[in-house]
């Protein structure tokens, strides 16, 4: 692709670093990976070649709210592009694929769980796709930070839908990794284009800061330049709220943001950011992803990253126009062992997992059907680990993913008898049955399927086409509920005690290595060598300086993130005053992961059906590390011979 490509479609001058290099190896039929620093210009190396590409450029993504602004690029240069997502009107959904299929859009964004719809499935079969984006593609692996396990089938996904390239998009990955993403595509070696993860516009600053102190330091690192655009990073959504609200209270022009928040509501803060409406976002990892805001100045940190790859990412946000952008930690080493927290809540019971592999071993079916939360709630797993297990099951070939439909359906009440009217015959008396078995309440009209089936000879296949068919022609306002996900069960024929054990030991070896990533990062901030050398090492990109001169350690010497708040012996609190009510109210659930859990305040999903965390002594011990709770728990279990303090 030309220069003047560039020039005329996208009204940029000039190529960045290594984008030039990624076009061309796509341009010329080869899959390819692009590994650069955030802001660096990873989408042009698609945007442009799908262009050229005689097919569609499907485009996957971790989330589909990480492609808004991408999407809105694509469109403000009049690029044929779109996105498939749960928030489209059907009419629209429909819309997109038929754009999709008859050869109309030349970008097609999905999320990656889009491939698990069945209806999906069967009209991407009918599409021409000629290159298939992975964006955030270090998720694949699962040395890497914020593996996806769905992003596991994309290789056979490939194969199964006849994509003939692949792109792997990513700005965080290291050696491992990389070697890892080739090895699941077949990239060859030089066909991978690492771009350097250095910047030396960004002034890393490493300042732990006291709890009791620091609303008052980030106050004042941001009031030396209060309109320019920051980010403020923290981990509980609570803290998102209070540092927001604190810092209004002082004048500044900030907002909170985090997952927990409405979809319309987040997209609407994201908005007024990017417009310059709000100053300062205080928000959870949740924001940021996905968005390119040239001019931000400011990242700061309140609580500590996740992990040296999320640090990258998340400082990458700044200064994208190559202005000098400050880069601030003020968390301590308190912190720690609330980010060690989040790894050990995710980390499923043995129990749970023999449990689920036992249900479906003993389905009289040939097939498995579920409701993800509900499962959730039964086996006391958490939905995303839940998710990853189900995925591990697909990939020992137990289990296989069929399709995912809605068992329940509605309709606002309307003119039922003008639709039949509509229709002759024996397709009048069909749709006939479905209205006479439907369950009319105040507003909602609701579908009863198994008795539309025993009523009259037909299947539910027919019904929801029916149903659907209506809502495109604009007769009724449907709504789909409680979904179901059906999987074929592939092998009855496993020991269910032994593949548990198996997958339990899996679970901890990423347990161990997530939190072994948290102490590696607080090494790194701690380290007595230049900040920006030792980023960039980190990642594989060995710099040809001892000093960078825009660092904290380069300008005022080496940082200690150790903790001043000196926690009593843990010895020294009453064991049965701190657990016996929660023994009391959790009864034959109870486990000494459960109870370490409540200990530390980890929900868990049966902790809302025993209303666990109403209890005065949950979240007691938060304060001390995961490892020693648990110590202390099964040295004092061990002495009651508890019958269930297995762990």
């Amino acid at each position: 692709m030309s220069l003047k490509n560039l020039q005329d479609v996208f009204g940029f001058e000039e190529f960045k670093t290594g984008q030039q290099q990624v076009i061309e190896k796509v341009v010329q039929g080869k899959s390819a990976c692009a590994i650069f620093p955030t802001g660096s210009g990873k989408s042009l190396c698609y945007q442009l070649p799908a262009l050229q590409l005689q097919g569609i450029t499907l485009v996957v993504s971790p989330l589909l709210s990480l492609m808004k602004d991408q999407l809105d690029f694509l469109l403000s240069h009049n690029i044929s592009a779109a996105r498939l997502d749960s928030s489209l009107e059907r009419e629209e959904y429909n819309k997109v694929l038929e754009r999709a299929k008859s050869n109309h859009l030349k970008i097609l964004m999905i999320s990656v769980e889009r491939f698990k719809n069945e209806r999906f499935r069967g009209q991407l079969q009918r599409m021409n796709v000629s290159l298939m984006v992975i964006d955030e593609a270090h998720c694949i692996s699962e040395w890497g930070h914020n593996f996806r396990p769905d992003y596991l089938k994309l290789p056979q996904y490939q194969r199964e839908f006849k994509i003939p390239q692949v792109l792997l998009l990513t700005a965080t990955a290291t050696q491992q990794v990389v070697v890892d993403m080739q090895a699941k595509f077949a990239i060859d070696k030089d066909d991978v284009v690492i771009t350097g993860f250095y910047r030396e516009n960004l002034f890393l600053q490493m300042q732990p800061t006291p709890s009791k102190n620091r609303p008052h330091a980030l106050f004042a690192a941001l009031a030396k330049n209060p309109d320019l655009p920051s980010i403020v990073y923290v981990t509980l959504q609570k803290t998102a709220y209070e540092v927001a609200e604190f810092l209004k209270n002082k004048g500044i022009n900030a907002h909170h943001y985090h997952a927990g928040m409405k979809t319309d509501e987040r997209e609407l803060i994201q908005n007024q950011f990017m417009q310059g409406q709000i100053n300062c976002i205080v928000a959870t990892i949740a924001f940021g992803m996905g968005i390119d805001k040239k001019d931000v100045r400011c990242v700061i940190h309140y609580d500590l990253p996740k992990s040296i790859e999320n640090y990258s990412q998340e400082i990458g946000r700044s200064g994208r126009d190559g202005k000098r952008s400050l880069c601030q930690i003020l968390a301590n080493s308190d912190g720690i062992t609330v980010q060690e927290n989040f790894v050990y809540g995710d980390t499923p019971d043995f129990k749970g997992i023999q449990l689920l592999l036992e249900q479906i071993q003993n389905s009289q079916e040939p097939f498995w059907e579920t409701k993800i939360i509900t499962l959730s709630n039964e086996l006391n797993i958490k939905v995303l680990p839940l998710k990853t297990l189900l995925v591990y099951l697909e990939m020992r070939g137990i289990i296989k993913p069929k399709f995912t439909y809605f068992e329940e359906y509605s309709f606002k009440n309307c003119d039922t008898d003008a639709i039949i009217n509509r229709f002759q015959a024996e397709r009048r008396d069909f749709i006939a049955a479905i209205f006479h078995n439907s369950i009319k309440k105040k507003l909602w009209t609701y579908v009863d399927i198994q008795a539309i089936m025993e009523n009259y000879s037909t299947d539910r296949a027919r019904i929801i086409v029916a149903l659907e068919y209506f809502e495109q022609q604009g007769l009724l306002e449907l709504q789909a509920k409680q979904s179901v996900e059906r999987f074929d069960i592939v092998t009855h024929n496993y020991d269910a005690k032994e593949v548990a054990k198996e997958l339990f030991n899996v679970f901890l070896k990423k347990e161990q290595t997530e939190v072994q990533r948290i102490h590696n990062m607080v090494a790194l901030f701690e380290s007595d060598a230049c900040l920006s050398k030792e980023l960039a090492h980190y990642f594989g990109e060995e710099l040809n300086f001892e000093k960078c001169g825009h660092c904290s350690h380069c300008l005022t010497g080496q940082a200690n993130f150790e903790s001043e708040n000196k926690l009593t012996k843990i010895e020294t609190h009453d064991f049965e005053q701190l657990t016996a009510e929660f023994i009391h109210a959790i009864g034959d659930a109870f486990s000494a992961n459960n109870l370490v859990k409540y200990l530390c305040g980890i929900s868990t999903p049966i902790f809302r059906k025993y209303k666990i965390r109403a209890l005065p002594y949950f979240a007691y011990l938060e304060k001390y590390p995961y490892a020693l709770v648990k110590t202390w728990v099964l040295s004092h279990l061990s002495l009651k011979a508890h019958p269930t303090s297995d762990c």
